[in-house]
């Protein structure tokens, strides 16, 4: 089984994500997780390893920045793949996020079909 984690600190972006990877649960047999802040975020990262992440970068406690260069620079869950969503869209957030290895680098507000499309492109889904 596919998991799939989705970390913001904001409820309605949390909802709005789980919403629209629904599809994915039920299509693919995907396991949608969720945390509210970095620390938290990256504590499932470390119990779960999730195959994908998809991130917020301004958090409290541990910003998504931070959540993926530890877990990109972790041997064990560095085959994690993360996702930054972010309300950032300047390039030095996009580049920042991107050298703390983030796969992709997507701007708020997100198109829901768009996530669909990253998430199965990414855990390999037809």
């Amino acid at each position: 089984m596919k998991k799939i984690l989705i970390v913001d600190d904001e409820i309605h972006i949390r909802s709005l994500l789980e919403q629209t990877l629904e599809e994915l649960e039920d299509d693919y047999d995907v396991e949608i997780l969720s945390a509210a802040d970095g620390e938290e975020g990256l504590s499932m990262i470390r119990e779960e390893m999730p195959d994908l992440v998809f991130l917020d970068i301004m958090m409290p406690k541990m910003s998504g920045y931070e959540v993926c260069r530890i877990t990109k620079s972790d041997p064990e869950l560095s085959q994690v793949q993360v996702i930054l969503l972010t309300a950032k869209g300047q390039k030095a957030d996009k580049q920042q996020g991107l050298e703390a290895g983030a796969l992709k680098y997507i701007t708020k507000p997100f198109d829901p079909d768009q996530i669909i499309e990253e998430a199965k492109d990414i855990l390999g889904l037809e």
